[in-house]
């Protein structure tokens, strides 16, 4: 046991040791103090030997004071459970914090050697920076370890920095961007977040993949598309064909099956994916598969300026009779300016704007329950398409306008940055449209086509135009 002097129950505890030397040094004092007595009082010399004391006693005063100055009895680190003081620069040996205490919250991925200490020296490299470690996950792989760590850093400390001191204690293939606080959810409430909206809307397949993953592109290649004709008559299986039923893994790259046959490519070119993610991943789309084709039936009811109400309604591949129905109603012009092209085809694509797997589809139904208006939000890759089709006897009634405010509505409520549109720039109408949503827009015009790029804020879309009123009901899922 050391001369440490602890504290037990909020009273000081001593050890007999400094207690002995304490009663020695009294005792010392005691004697010396006679013997100079003695002297001064039976020798011819006393007034002198007083003055000698008082100057020897003086110097022994100034002696302790300078080593109890520098010979203090705290306790070592090691055993300290009270406050420290903040370490400066030079002990930290790193940037010094931010003096407003500002920090950054990071999400960094390395990988390292297989090996005891692998991760200590990643830790240590972080602490001396002054960084904190908020979560960490390990993945383990054939070739090493990959760490996944959610930081707390000094406001101060550049991204390059962080990189460069992991780099020196071993980590390799380091990858590094901000994050916010959505990530201090820890993973297993994350990931039953993601589940639970799966769960309630089968369009939220896509956004639950890349929220779980972080950026990545999604693709989703229907069954149909896949046949390749032979020219003996018989249709060979691509190679997405091959992909099993668990799904394949191939470092950047994961293929999964989807709930209707197609096969969902997800690819992240900057980070090799983790069997984690891959499991995760799987669970999510088995998930989806197992409960079937589902949309929630929230509508809002629209008052038009003429006093007639109509309902805004999530719609699906059911309503398909009744979009080809309103297809039959429109003149070739209203079809040619939404589908681009021979609109003898257009009904070909309904089932698959319709669906849910690929972005999320709003009806216009009037009180009869004629749907005389759709309006889709169609995930493309990393960028989402909006588009609009009105039935001619009921356009420049401020449905279409309603339609696309609340696309975008569910475009920002589902973490999308921009929306874009694809119309002729003889489409007066969908300009409008696009121009009352107050928000910043990007033009591209080639060879009559015209692409407006809508970048999303949610504090700057307009309010329902003049006239138009809207009341929001939730009734119970199908």
């Amino acid at each position: 046991m050391s001369d440490v002097t602890r504290t037990k129950h909020g009273r000081p505890v001593h050890h007999w040791r400094r207690d002995v030397v304490e009663l020695a040094a009294l005792f010392t004092a005691v004697a010396v103090a006679d013997a100079v007595a003695n002297m001064i009082g039976h020798g011819p010399d006393g007034p002198a030997l007083l003055v000698v004391s008082a100057v020897v006693l003086v110097a022994t005063a100034g002696f302790h004071i300078w080593w109890a100055r520098h010979h203090n009895h705290a306790p070592p680190p090691a055993h300290d459970t009270g406050p420290r003081p903040p370490a400066t620069a030079e002990q930290a040996g790193s940037t010094p914090a931010d003096p407003a205490g500002a920090t950054t919250l990071w999400r960094m991925r390395t990988t390292v050697r297989d090996e005891p200490g692998s991760l200590a020296a990643l830790c240590m490299a972080l602490a001396d920076r002054r960084v904190d470690i908020l979560s960490l996950q390990a993945h383990p792989l054939a070739e090493g370890t990959v760490d996944e760590f959610l930081l707390r850093a000094p406001e101060a400390l550049p991204a390059a920095e962080l990189t460069r001191s992991i780099a020196r204690a071993g980590g390799a293939g380091t990858w590094i961007e901000r994050a916010d606080a959505h990530d201090l959810v820890d993973a297993p409430t994350r990931v039953l977040g993601l589940a639970t909206r799966t769960a309630l809307d089968a369009a939220e397949l896509p956004l639950a993949l890349r929220q779980l993953l972080g950026r990545c592109t999604i693709r989703s290649l229907p069954a149909a598309s896949r046949a390749v004709s032979r020219r003996d008559g018989t249709t060979p299986a691509a190679p997405e064909d091959m992909v099993p039923v668990d799904g394949v893994l191939e470092g950047t790259v994961l293929r999964l099956r989807g709930p209707e046959g197609e096969v969902i490519t997800v690819e992240r070119p900057y980070l090799p994916f983790t069997p984690t993610e891959f499991a995760r991943a799987r669970a999510l789309v088995e998930l989806d598969t197992r409960l079937g084709p589902r949309v929630p039936l929230s509508q809002d009811t629209l008052t038009l300026p003429e006093g007639n109400s109509i309902t805004l309604r999530r719609a699906d591949t059911a309503d398909v009779d009744a979009a080809k129905a309103m297809h039959d109603r429109c003149s070739q012009r209203t079809l040619s300016l939404r589908y681009h092209g021979p609109v003898r085809d257009a009904d070909r694509y309904l089932n698959h704007l319709l669906s849910p797997r690929f972005g999320r589809t709003l009806a216009v139904q009037t009180a009869s329950g004629r749907v005389v208006g759709i309006g889709h939000l169609l995930w493309d890759g990393d960028e989402t398409e909006i588009a609009l089709l009105v039935e001619d006897d009921w356009q420049r009634r401020g449905i279409g306008g309603r339609l696309l405010r609340r696309l975008v509505a569910m475009a920002v409520e589902a973490g999308c940055e921009s929306v874009y549109a694809v119309t002729q720039a003889s489409n007066t109408g969908m300009v409008a449209a696009m121009r009352g949503l107050g928000l910043p827009l990007d033009y591209q015009i080639e060879e009559g086509t015209l692409v407006i790029t809508a970048r999303l804020d949610a504090t700057t879309v307009s309010p329902p135009a003049q006239g138009v009123h809207a009341e929001r009901h939730q009734r119970a899922e199908r």
